[in-house]
């Protein structure tokens, strides 16, 4: 069963772009949440992980703060 993905990101934000480039060329379906737009989604994000720095990568309970396309792969192999 593939794990829950979700990214919190800003529009504006080169990493969490290619974070999505890379989801769409692996076929990985995943949650969005733009954190410039959304409050509530901010928070929950500096709640998870003490900080504003996007992209912040959830998958499954794991979570990576950037894009670390390694790690990434790794937790989606998982």
């Amino acid at each position: 069963m593939a794990k829950e993905v979700t990214i919190y990101s800003t529009p504006v934000c080169h990493f969490c772009n290619a974070a999505k480039e890379y989801f769409k060329e692996n076929n990985v379906e995943y949650a969005e949440h733009d954190v410039a737009a959304d409050q509530e989604k901010r928070q929950e994000m500096i709640e998870m992980t003490g900080q504003m720095g996007v992209p912040v990568i959830r998958i499954g309970d794991d979570v990576v703060v950037g894009f670390d396309e390694a790690k990434v792969a790794e937790l989606l192999a998982a």
